[in-house]
């Protein structure tokens, strides 16, 4: 790791990386024939498309961008756990799509698996309150 970088900067930009390549994943599918037409039905996949679905996408979206900002202004102990969490939930929405996934979908999923346990490291490595230390000083 570059000793120049903040681990701050460095987490909000990972962020970015796992979000651009979530978003290009479903742009993405837009090229596989038939796709468009599929989605025209309310039907993907043998999934039907609803509000409470589109929801939860939004919902799954959210997570990094609002780990982008987060990740630059929590102080370090908060902003380990909310990187810790936020990644082991993103992870456990991308096994959750592993049986529809194709292959496209797994490159995309095992490159955002990569980014987020290198958040992972950064974040474990960011320092915790210590008993002994004073938060006044």
């Amino acid at each position: 790791m570059n000793k120049h970088i903040k681990p701050q900067t460095l987490l909000s930009t990972l962020w970015i990386f796992v979000l651009l390549n979530m978003v290009f994943r479903d742009l993405h599918q837009f090229g596989n024939k038939g796709f468009l037409e599929e989605m025209l039905t309310g039907v993907v996949n043998g999934v039907e498309i609803t509000d409470e679905l589109m929801l939860f996408g939004g919902i799954l979206a959210e997570i990094p961008i609002l780990m982008v900002l987060l990740s630059r202004i929590l102080k370090d102990n908060a902003n380990k756990w909310a990187n810790l969490i936020a990644g082991v939930i993103t992870i456990a929405v991308f096994a959750t799509a592993i049986p529809s996934a194709d292959i496209d979908d797994i490159f995309h999923m095992t490159i955002e698996v990569a980014a987020i346990l290198w958040i992972f490291n950064i974040s474990w490595k960011l320092p915790s309150l210590s008993r002994n230390t004073n938060p006044i000083s």
